[in-house]
């Protein structure tokens, strides 16, 4: 397609749960829906993760077979895409001027190993300092925490923001398990918080930033993703 442009998908690497002895990873169809919002309108998508190989799934976002979300039973099914997930290219391997937008789904594992991750910080901040879309869901915008624009400041000051709520992680009684309150965070970098009700969906673009609150959120934040990849300029040849 003449338009079609490259996405590039972050995940994270980190499978703990804090010290609770649980697995944790990425949420499964915050990676998949946008996945084939993305694809299905033409678009190529990439996937890295902070370390690179095998990204490791939350077990608590997949169900038995038959029973996820539409999207997540197609990736499940699809070879191409499950190898991109088991083979993820490694961070410091990534080009950014080779994409046109990043995307970071959410899934606890974000908390621990994606807010002081300077390798990160400095993709994020690369596509935003290029007008290109930076997006991010759920606990996803825990790897906007780092970026920074051409002036030093945080990427979310004075932006429209959301993520997880505070509230939806005391909800699931996750408040004292990860490292920080990722609502809390953001607020105090600046960020101009837009939340709506627990887990109701809620996404907001502010520019070239595209933030949803949760899962409910994919739809409205994979129209807001392609609406400003339609309105961006296209990545140098790779």
């Amino acid at each position: 397609m003449a338009d079609s442009k490259r996405i590039l998908i972050v995940t994270t690497s980190h499978d703990q749960l804090g010290d609770t002895g649980a697995k944790t990873g990425f949420h499964l169809e915050e990676l998949t829906h946008p996945y084939y919002a993305f694809t299905d309108a033409g678009h190529t998508v990439d996937i890295a993760s902070i370390r690179g190989g095998e990204a490791p799934i939350d077990p608590n976002s997949r169900k038995p077979d038959g029973e996820n979300a539409e999207s997540a039973e197609r990736f499940l099914r699809d070879g191409a895409a499950m190898a991109a997930i088991r083979g993820t290219v490694a961070l410091g391997d990534v080009n950014p001027d080779s994409y046109d937008a990043i995307y970071l789904p959410g899934g606890h594992g974000t908390m621990w190993d994606m807010a002081d991750n300077e390798t990160l910080a400095q993709l994020v901040s690369a596509f935003y300092q290029a007008g290109k879309p930076v997006a991010a869901v759920c606990h996803g915008p825990a790897g906007l925490v780092g970026a920074r624009d051409a002036n030093g400041a945080p990427i979310v000051a004075g932006k429209a923001i959301n993520s997880f709520t505070d509230e939806e992680e005391r909800g699931v009684e996750l408040d004292g398990v990860v490292p920080f309150l990722l609502e809390s965070r953001l607020r105090e970098l600046g960020a101009r918080f837009e939340g709506g009700d627990a887990f109701t969906s809620y996404a907001v673009r502010d520019g070239n930033l595209v933030t949803g609150q949760n899962p409910m959120s994919l739809d409205s934040l994979s129209a807001r993703v392609l609406e400003a990849l339609r309105e961006a300029r296209p990545a140098k040849a790779a």
